[in-house]
C-alpha cells in the first residue's frame, strides 16, 4: 500500500538535491523566462514598415494621391526615389527595398478620361511570406484608392460593402497568438528536461543503492520525485503568464483556475515522459539530449504553433495527435484569447489526461530499484 509519508520523504529528498544543484535551478527558473522573452520578441508574423522604392513618371495629382495612400497605410515607407526602371534591380539584389512601385506616364490623364490606369509593383520574392503579405496590402490599398476615384463626385454607395469584424484578436497582433503558444512549447521542453535528470542522477551519483535498500515502493519514488517538479512547473507557468500579460500585453479573458488545472495535467504527462527517459537511459547527458529531441522539434513544428496542422500532409497530421503540446496550445490560446471554458476544451483535457496517465505509467514501468 502506498504511503503518503514516504512519498513526502522522497519529495523532500528530491527538493534538497535539486536545490543544491545550481544548474538544475537555473534550468528550472531561469531558462523558461529567458526563452519566453527571447522568442516572444524574436518571432513575429506582423509585416510593417516595408521599404518601398518609387518611380513616379507621371508626377500628377492623382499619382501623388496614390503614393500618399501607400504611405498613409502604415505598411509602406518610401525610402528610395528612382529615376529609371533599371534602378530597381540593384536595390532588390542588395536587399535595400522590399518592393518598388512604378507609376507610368499618363496615369493622371488616363484616370481623368475614365480609362484603366495600370501601375506596376515589383516585389522581392526571396522572402515569400513577406512578399505575399506586401502584395495583399498593396492590392487592398489600390482597390481602396480605385473606389475613391470611381465614386468621387458621385452620390452613390458601392453595391457590396463588407463589414468585417475580427473576434478574439481584433488588432491581429501575431504576438497575441505567439506568446500563449510559446508557453506550451517551452514547458514541453523544460518539463521533460528537468525530470530527465532525476533518476539518471541517482545512478551517476551512486545513491540508487541507498534508495534500493529502503522499503519504498517504486510508485512512491515516482510520485515523490514528481511533486517538486510539478510545483516548479506551476511556478514557471505562473511567471510565463504574468510576463505574457505585463510584458507582451496579451489579454487574458478566460478562467485562471481552469488554466491551472489543465496545466497540471499537461505537466504530469511531460514530467512523466522525462522520468521515463531518465529511467531507461541512466545517463544525465544522454537523457537530456533525448528529452530535447523528443520534445523540442515536435512541440515547435507539429503542434500547430508555427504551422497550421490542416495544411500538413496526412501522415504528419496523424503524428500530431500524439504530440501533447498540440492540445495544450489549444488550451492556452483558448483561455487567453477566447475566454472559453471546459465545454470547449474537454477534448483537449481528456487527451492531456490520457497523456498524463501514459507518462506516469511509462515512468513507473521502467523504474527499477534493482542494482544491475
Amino acid at each position: 500500500m502506498l504511503s503518503a509519508r514516504r512519498v513526502r520523504a522522497i519529495a523532500r529528498k528530491e527538493w534538497i538535491q535539486l536545490r543544491r544543484d545550481r544548474r538544475s535551478m537555473l534550468l528550472a527558473f531561469g531558462l523558461p523566462v529567458l526563452m519566453l522573452l527571447f522568442f516572444g520578441y524574436a518571432i513575429s508574423w506582423d509585416v510593417r514598415d516595408l521599404r518601398l522604392a518609387l518611380l513616379d513618371e507621371d508626377g500628377g495629382r492623382r499619382s501623388r494621391e496614390l503614393v500618399e495612400a501607400f504611405e498613409a497605410s502604415g505598411y509602406f515607407r518610401v525610402t528610395e526615389q528612382l529615376t529609371a526602371p533599371s534602378d530597381v534591380d540593384p536595390l532588390l539584389d542588395h536587399g535595400r527595398i522590399n518592393a518598388a512601385l512604378l507609376i507610368p506616364p499618363g496615369f493622371t490623364r488616363d484616370l481623368a478620361a475614365g480609362r484603366p490606369a495600370p501601375v506596376q509593383l515589383l516585389l522581392d520574392g526571396a522572402d515569400a511570406n513577406t512578399a505575399t503579405i506586401a502584395l495583399n496590402y498593396a492590392e487592398a490599398i489600390v482597390a481602396g484608392y480605385s473606389r475613391r476615384v470611381l465614386l468621387r463626385g458621385a452620390i452613390m454607395e458601392p453595391p457590396v460593402a463588407l463589414d468585417a469584424r475580427v473576434w478574439y484578436n481584433p488588432t491581429l497582433e501575431s504576438r497575441n497568438m505567439i506568446v500563449p503558444g510559446l508557453i506550451a512549447v517551452i514547458m514541453s521542453i523544460i518539463a521533460a528536461m528537468l525530470t530527465a535528470l532525476t533518476i539518471a542522477r541517482e545512478w551517476e551519483r551512486g545513491t540508487m543503492e541507498q534508495l534500493a535498500s529502503t522499503p519504498v515502493h517504486r510508485l512512491e519514488v515516482v510520485f515523490g520525485k514528481l511533486i517538486p517538479y510539478i510545483l516548479i512547473g506551476i511556478a514557471d507557468v505562473t511567471m510565463a503568464v504574468a510576463a505574457g500579460i505585463l510584458v507582451f500585453d496579451v489579454p487574458l479573458r478566460g478562467n485562471l483556475l481552469l488554466l491551472a488545472a489543465l496545466t497540471v495535467l499537461f505537466l504530469i504527462g511531460a514530467l512523466g515522459l522525462g522520468m521515463f527517459i531518465s529511467a531507461a537511459l541512466r545517463s544525465q547527458v544522454l537523457a537530456t539530449q533525448v528529452a530535447m529531441v523528443v520534445t523540442y522539434l515536435p512541440a515547435l513544428l507539429l503542434s500547430g504553433f508555427l504551422f497550421d496542422i490542416d495544411s500538413m500532409p496526412a501522415a504528419l497530421r496523424a503524428v500530431t495527435y500524439v504530440i501533447p503540446a498540440r492540445y495544450y496550445i489549444d488550451v492556452t490560446r483558448g483561455v487567453f484569447l477566447k475566454g472559453v471554458g471546459l465545454e470547449a476544451l474537454w477534448v483537449q483535457a481528456l487527451s492531456m489526461l490520457l497523456f498524463a496517465v501514459g507518462g506516469l505509467g511509462l515512468a513507473a514501468a521502467n523504474f527499477r530499484k534493482r542494482i544491475a
